[in-house]
C-alpha cells in the first residue's frame, strides 16, 4: 500500500514539474515573439548579459531585469544609475552613468562598465536610453536563455518537454491498465459452504 502512495506522489510531482516547465518556456517564447525581442515579466524586460564589463555585480551569462523608461524620464537619470542604451542600431549595452551634462541638444551621459578601466569612448544621448537596471540579476541563466532562443534551443525547450510529458502520460496510462488487468485476473475467494 505504501508503494502505491509513493508512486502517486511521485507521479503528481513529475507531472507538475513537466507542466510548469512546458508552460514557463512557452510563456517566455510567446512573450519574446510578441515584444519582438526579450521576454517581459511584470513590466520588466529580461536581458542577457554577454560581456564581463559590469562584473563582479553583473556576471557574464546572467539575466538582468530592466525597466523600460518613458521619453520624459530619459533626461532625469543621475550619476550611479545603471542604464541600458542603444550603442548602435542592433547593439544594447548596460553600463553605469559616471557623469551627465546638459547641452543645447539635450542631456548627454558618460557611461562606464564597472569592470572597465576607462569610460566609454562615445557619450550616450538621453534619447538612446531604453531602460534602467532594476538590481535583479539571475546568474548563468543567460546561457540557457540564449540557447532557448536559437532554433536548436526551441526544439530542446519546447518539443522535448512536450514529448517527455506525452511519454510519461503514456507510461501512466499503461501502468493503470496493467493494474486493472491484474485486479481482473486475480482469483476470487469463494467461501466454502
Amino acid at each position: 500500500m505504501k508503494k502505491k502512495t509513493v508512486f502517486k506522489w511521485l507521479n503528481r510531482f513529475v507531472t507538475g514539474v513537466l507542466m510548469i516547465l512546458l508552460i514557463g518556456v512557452a510563456f517566455l517564447a510567446v512573450t519574446a515573439k510578441l515584444t519582438g525581442g526579450d521576454p517581459q515579466v511584470f513590466g520588466y524586460q529580461l536581458k542577457t548579459v554577454l560581456s564581463g564589463s559590469m562584473e563582479p555585480d553583473i556576471q557574464t551569462g546572467s539575466v538582468i531585469a530592466v525597466k523600460p523608461i518613458a521619453d520624459e524620464q530619459r533626461g532625469d537619470l543621475k550619476k550611479g544609475d545603471v542604464i541600458t542604451f542603444m550603442e548602435s542600431e542592433d547593439k544594447l549595452v548596460t553600463h553605469r552613468i559616471v557623469d551627465s551634462k546638459t547641452t543645447g541638444n539635450g542631456v548627454i551621459y558618460t557611461t562606464k562598465g564597472d569592470n572597465n578601466n576607462a569610460a566609454d569612448s562615445s557619450p550616450v544621448l538621453a534619447e538612446n536610453v531604453v531602460a534602467v537596471y532594476s538590481g535583479v540579476t539571475i546568474p548563468y541563466v543567460g546561457y540557457i536563455s540564449s540557447f532557448a532562443q536559437s532554433p536548436n534551443g526551441s526544439i530542446a525547450f519546447l518539443i522535448v518537454p512536450g514529448l517527455l510529458m506525452l511519454g510519461y502520460s503514456g507510461f501512466t496510462i499503461w501502468r493503470a491498465i496493467r493494474e486493472l488487468d491484474d485486479q481482473k485476473n486475480k482469483p476470487v475467494d469463494v467461501p466454502n459452504s
